[in-house]
């Protein structure tokens, strides 16, 4: 375990860490979940320069955060080190960055071991069930606690000596994104903050329904099932910007999604809808967010267990229209 200096600082030996990999290449969500990560790296090591290993599909949601130096991009695979390729690629990839410490936040054995062939001297990372084997400083999980995966983030930091008091997801939009979120809503003439209709008529606030370029057909049939028909901005805006977009609102709604994730760690009021995934474990970890789910009985188990629920039914087991718009009314204080 590192040692802390008199200042309160983390140390990993005798003297702070020149250059910090942080390695989580997927998912969005997960992305945004290990925000509090950063945050609390930042204000340990100020002069440190912070690099994130992070996928292609996810590095949108960091790689203009402010406690970030740089993105390492690790390709398009979830998991970049399962190919024999992919592995050997990843290793390349983290002994040409001449990093002093590691910051894995991947289970996975065989990341485990890339570290660990890397040869970055300093190695922290989760250790479950053995497979941290690759690093110097393990932060062990039992997958069978339910845990907010923020947190479980957080403990691989802690074990370096690092406090993590009062820290939250945060990816706060620049403001080319902001101009570009309001840029959109002036051109569908909507100057107020922008659920459905029930939240619409309860608050007096416009709907605006937002989806990526391939969800046209989704978007149309919720539309059809509004008794006032909402502007849509359908492959107008790019994820940073309908995080933004989202930070201009009165309230953000969304499914249990990496975008979600996105907006409340922008700063949005977020309300997420959960289904078979337990909100102790992936609602948004953020002070200003509410997740919407009916308490149902889920598999226990690790992560990979409460992802793969086989039976569950939405019209069975999810949570009513009616209960959703109570409490966000609630929670809103309306």
């Amino acid at each position: 375990m590192g040692d802390t200096d008199h200042r309160g600082r983390a140390m990993t030996g005798s003297a702070s860490p020149r250059r910090i990999v942080v390695i989580l290449p997927c998912c969005i969500g997960d992305v945004v979940m290990a925000t509090p990560v950063l945050g609390a790296l930042r204000d340990a090591y100020p002069d440190t320069h912070l690099t994130w290993a992070v996928g292609g599909w996810s590095k949108a949601a960091v790689e203009r955060h402010p406690a970030l130096d740089a993105v390492l991009d690790t390709g398009p695979a979830a998991l970049p080190v399962k190919t024999w390729g992919g592995f050997w690629r990843f290793v390349g990839q983290l002994r040409a960055g001449k990093f002093d410490l590691a910051v894995s936040l991947v289970r996975s054995p065989l990341m485990s071991a890339a570290v660990l062939l890397s040869g970055i001297p300093q190695r922290a990372g989760l250790d479950s069930a053995g497979r941290g084997f690759g690093y110097t400083v393990r932060a062990p999980i039992n997958p069978t606690d339910e845990r907010h995966e923020a947190e479980i983030y957080l403990d691989v930091v802690r074990t370096l000596g690092i406090d993590t008091a009062g820290r939250w997801a945060s990816c706060p939009p620049v403001e080319e994104d902001r101009a570009a979120a309001q840029s959109a809503l002036d051109g569908l003439g909507i100057s107020t903050p922008a659920l459905a209709d029930g939240l619409s008529q309860a608050l007096g606030w416009p709907v605006v329904l937002t989806a990526g370029p391939n969800d046209a057909p989704m978007v149309e049939a919720v539309q059809a099932h509004l008794v006032q028909r909402a502007p849509a901005l359908v492959g107008v805006l790019t994820l940073r910007q309908i995080a933004a977009l989202a930070a201009l609102s009165g309230l953000y709604v969304g499914n249990d999604t990496g975008l979600t994730h996105l907006a409340a760690a922008a700063g949005a009021k977020t309300a997420m809808l959960m289904g078979p995934t337990s909100p102790a474990r992936y609602a948004p970890y953020t002070p200003d967010s509410l997740a919407l789910w009916r308490p149902v009985g889920l598999v226990s188990g690790g992560v990979a267990a409460q992802r793969a629920a086989p039976s569950w039914d939405w019209a069975r087991d999810g949570i009513a229209p009616s209960d959703a718009l109570a409490q966000v009314l609630t929670w809103l204080g309306r």
